[in-house]
Parts: structure tokens; C-alpha cells; sequence
């Protein structure tokens, strides 16, 4: 019998795809980061208990794309700084990418916010612009030029918070504890450059990034790096303190009872 595509795979065929994506190269991104000082009050009012805010309302938005062989990608982020304890780090709110092979490990293994979209990144000599879009509307725009070479930082850790959770079958909650995870992030820069420039945030109904204003933009900058990511869970959190934002993770938050009828396809 030819062999069924949807049968169960061996433990020799599990182990060897453990094994290739344990040894995956350096992957480079080019990308554009802006980071601004927003309303105090904003950040505090998204951050889901046990965040809490850091001593300055940050926030950062990157806006990259990434040159994989034959799957090209575009990945974008727009978080907050937060705190865990005594771990500091990013509260995404949406990352939208190009591709649905991009969103389906971050979701399901790690938690993220990722949602389809699209993601610009271009340059046209020292001209940049980096666009985040969804449903039409470029949310989130840095644009500016190129204004001189940076140095290299040192390899950095940076630590990125994302509730990771499972909407209830019947609709009341959900179908166990949430759990808060710890990204980390080991990240190499071989490139560094500063853009003078500004952000534009687009009212969006569907990602309303415009809430968190920029009060004071402290940077942009367009550079090449790369990262590793390893994920831990922190602590699980209590389902009633977290219900209230679970909106930030959908459009609709009704779209998670949206199954279609059986026998339908």
C-alpha cells in the first residue's frame, strides 16, 4: 500500500525533524526599528496582570524582512516595554507576517500575537520607509533617511512576554490555565545605521496602535541581525484576570466560535 500522507510518522522520522531544526543557520533580517516615549497611562492600560509597566512608557515597533531560501518574509512587531517581577522586556500587541508558516509555531508553540498581514520594508538610497498593513490600512508607517553609520552593539538578550492560552469549546473561558512565557532572544547586529525620521499611526479598528501616541520619538534606526529564540513558561495566571484582553488577540473576538457547521467545507 502506498504510503498514507496523514498516518503517523516514526519515531526516526520525528527525531530527524527535532534534529534539522535544531540546526538551522543564522537567518538576517533588514529592518526598521522605531522606538518612542507614549502616554503612561496607554501602556499601563494594556499590559494583562502579572505585567506591570517600567519606569518609562516605551514603545517599539521593527519592521523587517527576512531573505529565507525560496520563502521570503516579512515580519513585523509593535510592543510595549514591560516588566515581570524583576525580568524587563516587550509586550507584543500584534506581529503581523506575510505568511501563514510564520504565524503557526509563534501562535501555537510560543503564544505570540501573530496575525497575517502586510509588511514593507524599502530603500531607495538613503530613502527608507517600513509599513505595517491589515484590511487596507497601513497602521503603523516609519519613513525618514538615513543619516549616518552606527556602531555595532554587543550580542544582546532580550526578553519578549506572551500569554499563551486555549478559548473554551463552549465559549465561557477557557479550557485551562493561561500561561505567561518568557521569550528570549539572543540577537548578533552586523549592521547599524540611524534614520532621521518620524512614525505614523493610522486609526485602525482592527489595530489601534494610534492609541499609544508617539509623545516623544527617541529613535529609528535600519540595520541587519539575527536572533535564536528559546521559550519557557513563567507561571500560569489566573483566567479571570486575563479574560479582559483576550480581544487584543483577535479582530473579533466572536470569530473564535465562528466554526463552520459539520459536513460544511
Amino acid at each position: 500500500m502506498a504510503r498514507v500522507r496523514y498516518g503517523a510518522r516514526t519515531e526516526a522520522e520525528i527525531a530527524a525533524s527535532r534534529a534539522a531544526s535544531s540546526k538551522l543557520p543564522d537567518i538576517w533580517s533588514t529592518g526598521v526599528v522605531a522606538v518612542w516615549e507614549s502616554d503612561p497611562d496607554a501602556v499601563a492600560a494594556v499590559l494583562p496582570p502579572p505585567l506591570k509597566p517600567t519606569a518609562r512608557p516605551l514603545v517599539r515597533v521593527n519592521i523587517s524582512k527576512v531573505d529565507l531560501p525560496g520563502y521570503p518574509l516579512g515580519a513585523g512587531s509593535f510592543a510595549v516595554a514591560a516588566a515581570h517581577d524583576d525580568v524587563e522586556g516587550w509586550y507584543p500587541l500584534v506581529m503581523p507576517m506575510t505568511h501563514e508558516r510564520a504565524l503557526i509555531g509563534g501562535r501555537e508553540v510560543f503564544g505570540e500575537p501573530k496575525k497575517l498581514g502586510e509588511v514593507t520594508v524599502e530603500r531607495d538610497g538613503l530613502v527608507v520607509r517600513g509599513v505595517l498593513a491589515r484590511h487596507g490600512i497601513a497602521f503603523v508607517e516609519v519613513r525618514g533617511a538615513v543619516s549616518g553609520a552606527l556602531p555595532l552593539p554587543e550580542p544582546s538578550r532580550k526578553t519578549d512576554f506572551y500569554f499563551k492560552f486555549l478559548p473554551a469549546v463552549d465559549g465561557s473561558g477557557f479550557d485551562a490555565d493561561p500561561v505567561l512565557v518568557h521569550c528570549v532572544r539572543n540577537e548578533k547586529v552586523r549592521r547599524l545605521e540611524r534614520v532621521t525620521g518620524d512614525v505614523v499611526l493610522r486609526e485602525s479598528m482592527y489595530d489601534p496602535v494610534a492609541d499609544l501616541p508617539v509623545c516623544r520619538l527617541l529613535e529609528i534606526t535600519m540595520g541587519e541581525k539575527t536572533s535564536d529564540q528559546r521559550g519557557r513558561v513563567a507561571e500560569r495566571v489566573s483566567a479571570q484576570a486575563l479574560l479582559p484582553y483576550i480581544h487584543q488577540r483577535y479582530d473579533d473576538p466572536r470569530q473564535i466560535l465562528d466554526g463552520p457547521p459539520e459536513g460544511s467545507a
